[in-house]
């Protein structure tokens, strides 16, 4: 709010000084100014709410200001805000700064750059992972000590872009928010790659434990896991790494720094579920092949010839029992606790590219001469073809099972969840 004023000094101009000029002045009136927030910051501020990131103001005007632009973006919700100020926090020890902190509607005003990074060491040391925003020279110690410095790219100087960790090149706060989004969209795609290429990876180790323990031929050659290492996934799982984000991705918890990505689900997932299946089906289109030419489970693996045509039929059915499997287990790691069948079975483009691919690469394999060679292959019967064709569906109905249990247990825990907040 600026108040404008004016007086006639007529020759005294010659003669300027403010402490003379500027007294008798005539009132003209008031202009008020505002910087009003950007559309988009409420929404934002919405969907941080929802993904569980607290939002912190600290800002140098005035406390008044600091509260009404807070309300008017939905910042704070409760009725008691409590506004701090620079001067307060320098009579402020670290531990009533971390009382303070615990309150869930709290503005910071009339603060200086200093005063910001006390917030952001306070906050480290609450155990919370803190990113800090500012574009000024004296903001870049703050920008330091947080976890994640964010510096304006328009606004901001180039000393406190050289201080942050990540720079908004159109100083946008919803930017930050989509950046988050994307963040868990990427954490959530190498979990999905992970779960994809260690389920073959089961699927390969389990024959040769079975060759070793019970003295079966050996049911996959080491070309032809080579095959699938090199060959038939690649495709595939690069195209899990560009999923899109779930629909939930910003109502989840924030997870703890200490979480891996290979945590105690996933593994139970591969090893304990999908690996499991996907070794069942390359055992079961081994043993198959062995049936159908007259083998009986009586006769004992002493029957079982390791060498011939009979031979190389069944390692080409092991091998492509995996690769076949593994495209539903493909649409089965798109998402962890979704139905494929609401995300979309054809959505990821890049992935049936992939699956076209995978069973081009055994195709070849099993019917190009010069490949069969090399990789030990042979054609196999259509009932084989068959049985491998199968599994797929067998696998990702079985996840969809999987999944269902899931999201009815969520459901059980969020009635209960709320009673205990309220």
């Amino acid at each position: 709010m600026l108040g404008f004023a004016y007086r006639d000094i007529g020759q005294e101009s010659r003669h300027y000084e403010t402490q003379e000029t500027e007294r008798d002045l005539v009132f003209l009136g008031l202009a008020a100014m505002m910087d009003p927030p950007r559309p988009e910051v409420a929404d934002a501020l919405d969907r941080c709410h929802d993904a569980g990131i607290r939002v912190i103001m600290i800002t140098g005007d005035y406390g008044v200001t600091a509260e009404s632009i807070a309300r008017r973006i939905r910042l704070v919700r409760g009725g008691d805000v409590r506004v701090i100020t620079g001067v307060e926090i320098d009579g402020m020890d670290a531990r009533q700064l971390e009382e303070a902190l615990a309150n869930p509607d709290i503005l910071f005003a009339r603060v200086s750059p200093e005063h910001k990074m006390r917030v952001a060491l306070a906050l480290k040391e609450m155990g919370e992972v803190v990113a800090m925003t500012g574009d000024g020279v004296n903001d870049a110690p703050a920008l330091k000590a947080a976890d994640i410095g964010v510096a304006m790219g328009i606004t901001g100087t180039d000393v406190a872009r050289e201080a942050a960790d990540m720079i908004l090149t159109d100083d946008n706060f919803a930017s930050i928010v989509s950046a988050v989004e994307e963040g868990r969209a990427v954490y959530d795609n190498i979990r999905r790659f992970l779960t994809y290429i260690l389920t073959h990876n089961i699927a390969e180790g389990i024959p040769y434990l079975l060759f070793v323990v019970l003295r079966i031929p050996l049911p996959i050659l080491v070309m032809q896991i080579l095959a699938i290492d090199l060959g038939s996934d690649m495709l595939p799982a690069l195209a899990l790494g560009t999923e899109a984000p779930e629909p939930d991705v910003m109502d989840r918890p924030p997870r703890k720094s200490s979480d891996r990505l290979l945590d105690r689900k996933v593994v139970a997932r591969v090893y304990g579920w999908l690996g499991l299946i996907e070794a069942a089906a390359a055992m079961s289109a081994y043993l198959l092949v062995y049936y159908l030419d007259g083998w009986r489970f009586s006769q004992g693996v002493t029957a079982m010839a390791d060498s011939g045509h009979v031979y190389v039929m069944a390692t080409s059915a092991c091998f492509a029992a995996i690769v076949i499997t593994q495209m539903g287990n493909g649409l089965s790691c798109r998402s962890t606790t979704e139905s494929i069948f609401k995300i979309g079975v054809f959505t990821n483009r890049l992935y049936l590219w992939g699956v076209a691919v995978a069973l081009g690469v055994v195709l070849a394999l099993f019917y190009i001469p010069p490949l069969q060679t090399l990789f030990g292959t042979a054609p196999v019967s259509g009932y084989v073809w068959a049985f491998m064709f199968a599994w797929p569906f067998v696998i990702l109905f079985a996840e969809e099972g999987r999944k269902a249990v899931v999201r009815r247990l969520k459901r059980r825990e969020q009635p209960r969840d709320a009673a205990v907040a309220a």
